[in-house]
């Protein structure tokens, strides 16, 4: 069976038909469901401009809701021979309704079609996206509250250097996730813009209405200029991937911060022992395998921008067939990160702390500085107190009690974690989810 929306006469020889199909009936199947559904609301707008009958919209909606079904229980495929997502579910609509079903592409082009689907598709995976992270943040935020009174040495260049505290260290990479979730907020309402109805780029002589399917399906607006809308292809990927590369950033360092200091030569953590292997000739060992792998994995999605760049860079405006190698590496990321995120969300709730890392005394000298601000406090001026606690430090002389009073806003006694908080959840509140979601319902229906 050969099934191919744009097939005339001249049959295809089937290596370069293999290369040029290249993944892209694989990497539908995740399109699956969007793709019905971007019909769904094309065809209801078909309806209300004369290109369909009332009765030919019933029983194409009520056949595009069964193999909605199908996709969503992960029972769709797209057949052998068949080119893509769009061909298939054209090709059920005819089998079941004759040729009503191949009216559904009037005013359309698999290029406007393959933007919505990838659209629908990138706004229902950052939603899942965020809220993988807003539990991580959670728990991070409940670490922060419940350790913040166990200090840790802070460290710059690898150097003992100031008192931290388990406080700051989970409730910094609570923070870093915000920052993450604004800019995924930002990617967010760049593609949740409608781009159907700008066909191949150029848009139709058909009478479209593109204000109804944008509120059909639950868009913001409309990509009002159908070269734009054209032109979106690549970027919205582009734009997104930052986004992830930003979580996956945060992810990474905080990996590479929790092997390390379960090392050892450090101790301060201890990594749960499920998440840990052991070695085939060292019988002590205990690998933070989990980590190590979720920091690579992490590392490799900050690659995602650039890899994007690199096929669409130096593109015209208008399509290219390039632009399908963008879904090979964008559209798997998402697990990827997902993975990523739900793997640290476990290990962050399990770890266990060391509480008493400080009562070794190689730990002292991170007290210096308490020293010198104590003596400026008592009116001795900064640099000489400064120099009296160098020169007590050279002379084996430097004591300290290990206490801090740091109270100002951030700071040890003062984590400013409800603050953190509430711009997490008023970041969340800003994605407005539900609006998608109630659409997309209201189209199911």
């Amino acid at each position: 069976m050969s099934q191919k929306l744009w097939e005339k006469n001249v049959s295809v020889n089937k290596e370069i038909e293999k290369f040029t199909v290249g993944r892209d009936r694989e990497l539908d199947l995740y399109l699956a469901k969007h793709d019905v559904m971007g019909s769904m609301a094309h065809i209801t707008m078909l309806e209300s401009i004369g290109l369909l009958t009332a009765e030919e919209l019933k029983v194409l909606l009520a056949e595009l809701r069964k193999i909605y079904k199908e996709a969503e229980a992960g029972d769709f495929i797209i057949e052998e021979g068949v080119e893509d997502v769009h061909s298939q579910v054209e090709l059920m609509l005819t089998r079941s309704l004759g040729d009503v079903g191949k009216k559904i592409h009037s005013g359309r082009s698999r290029n406007d079609q393959v933007l919505v689907d990838l659209k629908l598709f990138t706004r229902a995976q950052i939603k899942e996206v965020a809220e993988v992270v807003e539990d991580l943040f959670q728990v991070l935020i409940t670490q922060s509250e419940k350790y913040k009174h166990v200090l840790m040495p802070g460290y710059t260049h690898l150097q003992i250097a100031m008192p931290s505290s388990f406080g700051l260290w989970f409730g910094a990479y609570a923070e870093s996730l915000v920052d993450d979730m604004m800019f995924l907020q930002a990617a967010y309402k760049m593609c949740n813009r409608n781009p159907l109805g700008s066909a191949a780029g150029y848009g139709s002589s058909f009478p479209l209405n593109r204000t109804m399917t944008t509120e059909l399906l639950g868009f913001d607006s409309m990509n009002f200029n159908v070269v734009y809308a054209q032109m979106g292809r690549g970027k919205m990927e582009r734009n997104v991937a930052f986004a992830l590369a930003s979580i996956a950033g945060t992810i990474s360092k905080l990996a590479y911060d929790a092997c390390l200091y379960n090392s050892q030569n450090f101790g301060f953590v201890k990594l749960p022992d499920d998440c840990t292997t052991g070695s085939s000739i060292m019988p002590h060992k205990k690998n933070p395998d989990v980590f190590e792998l979720t920091r690579a994995k992490c590392n490799k999605l900050q690659s995602l921008p650039q890899q994007i760049m690199m096929i669409a860079n130096n593109l015209p405006s208008g399509y290219f067939r390039d632009l399908q190698v963008i879904k090979e590496v964008f559209v798997p990321a998402f697990e990827e990160l997902k993975d990523c995120l739900e793997m640290t969300t476990y290990i962050m709730k399990e770890i266990k702390v060391n509480e008493h890392i400080l009562d070794d005394d190689k730990y002292l000298l991170i007290f210096s500085v308490e020293e010198v601000n104590r003596l400026a406090r008592e009116g001795m001026p900064f640099r000489d107190a400064y120099k009296k606690v160098g020169l007590d430090i050279e002379a084996g002389n430097f004591t300290h009690n290990k206490q801090v009073a740091h109270t100002h806003e951030g700071s040890i006694g003062n984590l400013c974690n409800e603050g953190v908080s509430v711009l997490m959840q008023n970041v969340m509140d800003g994605f407005d989810f539900e609006r998608a979601e109630a659409a997309e319902k209201a189209l199911l229906k």
